[in-house]
């Protein structure tokens, strides 16, 4: 390989120019404008869409992360690369094993799950390298075709969150109720 090549393949991968097909203001936007009761909130670094319509709960059930900077426990996706941004997604454990195979171990503290996987490619849809264990998928800057491919798994995880935030809720009015 020539040193132009060379030099053109170690820019590409450390400073990538086709990240920002979708914005993760884009991402969250469509989201939060397309499915109701959703909020946004963002703390370390990192942006939550919770379902939580009227806020009717103290904090209501997540269901999406996006994250634009490494955590203390989490490098393995090298956010600290130019514009690189990691979309997180909670699947339905059995959306988890048809799309990766079964769920792996839970990692040691500060470690990652052990899939295979190369945790810092771009705009691939993959297990979440920590998450991964609770059926939580992940894809980096992903492009305009590879978003069209995540809505479905977006609609499913927004479902489940409904679901969970429906019985959060008649449990929080059953406790009031027992007062």
């Amino acid at each position: 390989m020539g040193g132009s090549a060379l030099a053109s393949r170690f820019w590409a991968f450390w400073y990538p120019s086709n990240c920002m097909s979708v914005s993760p203001e884009q991402i969250e936007s469509e989201i939060c404008s397309r499915l109701p009761g959703v909020a946004a909130k963002a703390s370390w670094g990192e942006t939550s869409l919770f379902y939580n319509p009227d806020q009717k709960l103290p904090n209501g059930v997540y269901f999406c992360t996006i994250k634009e900077h490494d955590g203390d426990n989490d490098r393995s996706s090298r956010l600290y690369r130019s514009g690189v941004f990691r979309l997180s997604i909670g699947l339905n454990p059995h959306t988890y094993i048809g799309l990766f195979g079964p769920k792996p171990s839970r990692p040691a503290k500060g470690g990652i799950i052990s899939t295979g996987h190369q945790f810092d490619k771009l705009d691939e849809l993959m297990p979440h390298p920590i998450y991964g264990w609770m059926a939580w998928a992940q894809v980096l800057c992903p492009s305009r075709s590879t978003w069209e491919t995540l809505v479905p798994l977006i609609d499913e995880s927004y479902a489940k969150a409904v679901s969970k935030f429906e019985k959060r809720l008649a449990q929080s009015n059953s406790s009031l109720r027992t007062k």
